[in-house]
């Protein structure tokens, strides 16, 4: 029986290494080349594995990027997330949420996956599909800041879409601009009167209750 635990534990940590090595690989190719340059055989042959292993774990080049996409909206999300965390105020953690995504995004890796190749790579209704984490964040978000009393309660679905959709739309444009730091420093300035207006306020901080 301990045998049978030890075999199955092994092939399920060869499975994984697999599947690791695949998708690391598969984003450096990505990175590098963009998704159309990059090849099922590039991507076996850096990561050591054979075709049939790739088909093993992928059913094609598509799948495995959008394995690649979701990873990095997971990291781009726990970046939010300790940046929101970190402010004692709410609107105050939204602000600094919203800003750590947009520098995290030009990181050049992150940008090339999730601002240039993903659009062409997959479709809007799965890049929908895998940002629906991101999007119920901040509706998360929001919904704490309007029960701190940082700003009005109201229907929060459509200010979480209105917010949402203008921070990934500002993320493409920095990512895209000749000076993307000038941009970002752009964009924040705007973003800080945005979420000011959102609050009511003339500053985008907290208001404490009584």
């Amino acid at each position: 029986m301990a045998a049978h635990t030890t075999s199955r534990r092994s092939q399920q940590e060869r499975t994984k290494a697999t599947t690791d090595a695949l998708l690391s690989t598969a984003r450096e190719l990505f990175a590098e080349q963009g998704f159309a340059a990059t090849s099922l055989g590039a991507i076996c042959e850096r990561a050591g594995v054979t075709r049939g292993a790739f088909y093993h774990h992928f059913s094609n080049k598509e799948q495995i990027f959008r394995e690649v996409y979701t990873a990095e909206q997971k990291g781009l999300a726990a970046v939010v997330r300790r940046a929101f965390q970190a402010e004692r105020d709410p609107w105050d953690g939204m602000f600094a949420g919203c800003e750590a995504l947009l520098e995290a995004s030009l990181e050049p890796t992150v940008r090339r996956i999730t601002l240039v190749e993903a659009p062409g790579a997959l479709d809007w209704v799965a890049l929908r599909d895998i940002q629906a984490g991101c999007k119920e964040q901040m509706h998360s978000g929001l919904a704490v800041a309007v029960e701190a009393g940082c700003i009005p309660a109201r229907p929060l679905a459509p200010l979480t879409s209105l917010l949402y959709g203008a921070i990934c739309e500002s993320a493409l444009d920095i990512a895209r601009a000749e000076d993307q730091r000038a941009a970002l420093r752009d964009t924040l300035t705007q973003l800080d009167l945005l979420l000011a207006g959102a609050a009511g306020r003339t500053t985008s901080g907290c208001a404490h209750k009584d």
